[in-house]
């Protein structure tokens, strides 16, 4: 789920860009070296002979999702996550960063709240709690049915024609007998199971 939302987020942004169609970045690096473009900045590196003969580039917008690094989740199994739910601390809650290093009967009920909305998105409650979203599926649900049964009735009237004679009872009955008469399958298929002497199904 991860790598197909990066994926697609990337591919809007165009983040799969030749550094060779850049020439900015290659007037960066020097005669000799590699550059490489991750995010914002410009690394260069500089080839081994012998050992780095080409090096395919590429750059890398930063609003994609890197799944090789750990990443937040909320999960019941897993009380505490990798990293934090806020990263970028703005100034306010860097000041109550802070403030929790020293004694935590000065802070507030609030600001104990915050302090923990910094770590985890969700509290237990509020994982366990359940959503509307079988309402949305039940309501798909039913529109694809009503939608199904729609296009039936339409196909009965306006589509498909007049009943077969070939399916009226008086027909198959014939049908029925002219295989007797034949004997159809006569080893283990339909006469096997007909008792030509009474006349009658076995």
């Amino acid at each position: 789920m991860l790598t197909s939302r990066a994926l697609v987020r990337g591919l809007k942004s165009g983040f799969w860009r030749p550094l060779s169609s850049t020439s900015s970045v290659q007037a960066a690096h020097g005669k000799g070296s590699l550059g490489v473009l991750y995010g914002a900045g410009l690394r260069t590196i500089r080839p081994v002979e012998g050992v780095i003969t080409s090096l395919t580039v590429l750059y890398v917008s930063p609003d994609v999702l890197d799944p090789s690094v750990p990443q937040y989740n909320n999960r019941l199994d897993t009380p505490l996550s990798d990293v934090p739910f806020v990263r970028n601390l703005n100034s306010e809650q860097r000041q109550l960063k802070e403030k929790e290093k020293g004694p935590w009967t000065k802070l507030t009920k609030e600001e104990k709240i915050a302090l923990y909305r910094l770590t985890h998105e969700l509290t237990y409650p509020e994982m366990r709690r359940g959503s509307s979203e079988w309402k949305t599926v039940l309501g798909g649900v039913f529109i694809f049915l009503g939608f199904s049964g729609m296009l039936v009735w339409w196909q009965r009237i306006f589509v498909f024609g007049e009943v077969p004679h070939t399916l009226s009872d008086e027909w198959v009955e014939k049908q029925t007998q002219r295989m007797i008469d034949m004997r159809i399958n006569p080893i283990g298929g339909f006469a096997y199971h007909w008792d030509y002497a009474k006349k009658q199904w076995k």
